[in-house]
């Protein structure tokens, strides 16, 4: 049986954005079990992420699996902040990074060197790689963890980064076709005295029969009802999930007081102007002199007053 037990919650969009089956999350958890789950469609949230971006098709759709994980994991933990998710190698693909917040706001971008065919394999793509989680919380307590890439797949990789760095047993099962995704995560919680200890085990193994189509296609409801139809299962009310880009004019302009006046000047001595587009929504930057003079306005200041006095 399928239970349920509503929660509101409302998001708002800076975009038109499909807010149906396709773009949220539902969290459940199996009765008086330690096993809690995580299920998500992504359609408009994945097209919107990735518009911007020429993508090859491999790469879109490893993007597409992370982004459907970053949404699964960043659900299971109580913080106020981001959820950096990466894999580094030293293959021809360098770097897949999706930064996913505690609202749902997502964005994606991926780094490769060379030509990728169309029909590339993702494993022919990554050498000597890294999984890498980084929290980004409000309450400025950051976390990183970082370990080898072990694994056949995206969920697999995820699965021995929890195992290995936070020491929870978790299994994912992830899909992208290059127009949407979808996941599903299972994670298994301390065990309290009462509780049926062997449901990992079972639903785990029932989970594992999963198509992509049935993940990419069906209901939170319809899903688990196939999968679980024997389990007691509480689904909680959906959470809506939206793309975002937290770039703009403020943090491009802090970007470059970093670089220092005189690296700013000798850039716009070379160009005349300096532009900037944003690795995630492709937005474009542009500052010329009197932009740049403007940004180091209050350092001449500061450093005039401190002269006086």
């Amino acid at each position: 049986m399928v239970g349920f037990f509503i929660v509101w919650v409302f998001i708002a969009n800076d975009k038109i954005q499909d807010m149906n089956e396709n773009d949220q999350l539902h969290q459940f958890f199996f009765e008086n079990t330690p096993v809690r789950g995580n299920l998500t469609h992504l359609k408009s949230t994945y097209q919107l992420a990735l518009e911007h971006q020429d993508l090859p098709l491999v790469i879109k759709k490893a993007l597409g699996e992370l982004m459907a994980a970053s949404v699964l994991l960043t659900s299971t933990l109580k913080m106020d902040g981001a959820m950096v998710l990466q894999i580094q190698t030293k293959g021809q693909l360098k770097l897949l990074v999706v930064e996913c917040d505690s609202e749902l706001q997502i964005r994606a971008t991926a780094k490769w060197d060379g030509d990728i065919a169309e029909a590339a394999n993702f494993l022919d793509l990554i050498k000597e790689g890294h999984c890498i989680i980084t929290l980004d919380t409000k309450d400025n307590t950051p976390y990183q963890g970082i370990v080898p890439i072990e694994g056949e797949s995206i969920a697999v990789m995820l699965e021995n980064y929890m195992l290995r760095s936070q020491q929870i047993d978790t299994k994912l099962w992830l899909s992208c076709d290059g127009h949407s995704a979808a996941g599903l995560l299972l994670q298994k919680l301390p065990e309290e005295v009462g509780q049926d200890v062997d449901t990992w085990n079972r639903v785990t193994t029932l989970a594992d029969t999963v198509t992509d189509k049935e993940l990419q296609t069906e209901s939170a409801e319809q899903l688990l009802t196939k999968l679980f139809h024997e389990e007691d299962v509480r689904l909680f009310e959906k959470k809506l999930t939206r793309f975002h880009c937290k770039c703009s004019h403020e943090r491009v302009s802090n970007m470059l007081k970093t670089l220092g006046e005189d690296e700013v000047n000798s850039i716009l001595a070379e160009q005349k102007k300096i532009e900037i587009n944003c690795d995630f929504c492709n937005k474009q930057y542009r500052f010329d002199a009197v932009d740049t003079a403007t940004l180091f306005a209050d350092k001449a200041v500061l450093k005039n007053n401190k002269s006086v006095h």
